[in-house]
């Protein structure tokens, strides 16, 4: 559920989390999922489905999105680009952005794009998952992007099981110093909240971890 507090602006759920108020009603479940899942399709792999005219870094504008939802979905005729920024705002992840009305998402994207995204205050070591049978090659070789454009990589330990498990039951985990890459001249990128971008990392910057 998706809601707007009058004193403490959007919150998903039935309640205000801060005052406990049940605020106004935006959209409901199922239309917060339908709506997320068109505007990741179309921020990070197909704006042309939509009709959308996307900036080298990614930006659509909100206002087109909203109307190509609303002429490909009539049962969105109610969507305003308020609602989008609701969705946006409210997304624990920090999977998009918005910068002058327009939004991009942050990362995943399976398109050519000029991200450019803050390269200070990265930390010393990232994580990235894998399974059992990649684990050799991947340290023998390095990460480098499958069907992603970028490596994604994770800040904490946790964050790297949890993407790890959406693959495996048993994920395992490499260690990637990053401060070594940086000073190595490589360049990483924060991309949200705990997701980091970089072109590849070389082997020698890999090692496995068990549990932190």
């Amino acid at each position: 559920m998706l809601r707007e507090c009058p004193e403490h602006g959007y919150f998903r759920g039935d309640f205000c989390q801060v005052c406990g108020e049940e605020g106004k009603y935006l959209m409901n479940d199922e239309e917060l999922s339908r709506i997320s899942k068109a505007m990741a399709g179309s921020l990070r792999h197909f704006p042309e489905k939509f009709g959308l005219e996307m900036d080298e870094q990614g930006f659509v504008s909100i206002r087109d999105f909203v109307d190509a939802m609303k002429k490909s979905h009539p049962r969105y005729r109610w969507l305003r680009p308020h609602h989008i920024v609701a969705l946006i705002e409210t997304d624990e992840k920090g999977r998009y952005q918005i910068v002058n009305g327009n939004m991009r998402a942050t990362y995943g994207h399976t398109i050519d794009l000029d991200l450019k995204h803050p390269t200070d205050d990265i930390p010393d070591e990232l994580y990235y998952p894998t399974t059992q049978e990649e684990e050799d090659i991947i340290l023998e070789t390095g990460l480098k992007p499958s069907d992603r454009k970028m490596v994604h990589l994770s800040r904490a330990y946790e964050d790297a099981l949890t993407a790890g498990r959406v693959r495996t039951d048993s994920p395992v985990i490499l260690k990637v110093a990053a401060a070594d890459m940086i000073s190595a001249g490589m360049e990483i990128q924060h991309a949200a909240k705990t997701v980091f971008l970089t072109k590849e990392v070389p082997p020698e910057y890999l090692t496995v971890v068990n549990d932190e």
